[in-house]
Parts: C-alpha cells; sequence; structure tokens
C-alpha cells in the first residue's frame, strides 16, 4: 500500500491523528461531543490523503495548554484550523481554507470563493453550528454544550 494511501483510509474506532503524530500539521479544532462534527471530522481523513491535518477535539485539556488565546466558548461556536505557522481560520473561512489544501475538495473552492460570498457562508455555517446537536441526532442532552446550542 502506498504511504499516503493509510492517510485515506477511515476505520471505525480507530482514533483520529494527533498533532504529535503529524508534526506540522495543520491543527484541525472541533467539537468532539457532536455527532455531526465527528462524523464530518472524520471525514477529513479521507479527503486529507496527503496528511496535512491532525485533529483535537475541543474538549481535550491539551487545547487550553496549546491554545490559551482559544477560549471554550470560541470553540463551541465554530470549528477552527490552527495552520502549522499559527494562522487561525474559523467557522466558513476554516472550510474555505480546506477547499484550497485538500484535493479532493478543490471542487468546491469555486463556489466558496465567489467574490462577496463569504458573509453569506458565515450566516450559513453559524446557522448549521448552533443545530449542530439536532442534526447530528443527539437524542439526549449530557452536557451543557448542547444546552447552550438550543437543545
Amino acid at each position: 500500500m502506498p504511504a499516503t494511501a493509510k492517510h485515506c483510509q477511515i476505520i471505525p474506532g480507530e482514533a483520529l491523528p494527533r498533532p504529535e503524530d503529524r508534526p506540522g500539521s495543520n491543527v484541525v479544532i472541533y467539537d468532539g461531543d457532536c455527532a455531526m462534527c465527528t462524523r464530518q471530522v472524520r471525514r477529513l481523513v479521507w479527503w486529507d490523503c496527503q496528511g496535512h491535518l491532525s485533529y483535537l477535539s475541543l474538549h481535550d485539556p491539551v487545547i487550553a495548554e496549546r491554545y490559551p488565546d482559544l477560549s471554550h466558548e470560541t470553540l463551541m461556536q465554530a470549528m477552527v484550523i490552527v495552520e502549522s505557522d499559527g494562522r487561525r481560520h474559523v467557522g466558513a473561512s476554516a472550510i474555505r481554507f480546506l477547499t484550497r489544501r485538500l484535493r479532493r475538495l478543490w471542487w468546491l473552492a469555486p463556489l466558496l470563493h465567489l467574490p462577496g460570498s463569504l458573509p453569506l457562508w458565515r450566516v450559513l455555517y453559524r446557522q448549521v453550528a448552533q443545530r449542530r446537536y439536532r442534526l447530528g441526532g443527539k437524542t439526549e442532552c449530557t452536557s451543557d454544550a448542547c444546552q447552550r446550542h438550543g437543545f
């Protein structure tokens, strides 16, 4: 199997690659308590055949140590991608970033990068993010996180 092919596999139950597994990678910070978010992030593993991404749940204690400038409330609002050089992309901007970095998502780039369209994508992203627990099929609220997001 080619070296990059193992990056494209989605193995149920297998841990996602962490920053220490992929030094120099761009770090995707997502809501690991959200079923919809977790499903989408696991798809990124398949879309990221070059192994450019690593992943951390915003609920992981290492987040506060590595990224003290990112508040828990900010991270509950939207996915954040931290580039290896420290630049950050939040919400719809993170999705746009992924379309420029992951070959399998390049087909989306023209749509997401239409001049003047970012405000629309931000509104749409915010609407989905606020309803992510419902959209993800969460049937029982077990934390205050879903309470804050209208579940």
